[in-house]
């Protein structure tokens, strides 16, 4: 999995505000119920990096 400890180490000093589709938000919150995430940012957080890994494999393979 992309996310690591470190990234759980890193301060958190950055605030990004975004507005989401009430389905957008369940969608989230069905995921990190599922993964055992407690915190809704930390769901997110995590699935923007598995998003970016996704991106760059498939970045990388396009490339081949």
């Amino acid at each position: 999995m992309v996310y690591n400890a470190r990234m759980a180490d890193e301060l958190k000093t950055e605030r990004v505000q975004l507005m989401m589709a009430p389905s957008e938000v369940k969608d989230i919150d069905d995921w990190s119920f599922e993964n055992r995430i407690r915190s809704r940012g930390e769901a997110i957080r995590r699935l923007i990096q598995l998003g970016l890994e996704a991106a760059k494999i498939s970045a990388e393979e396009g490339r081949s």
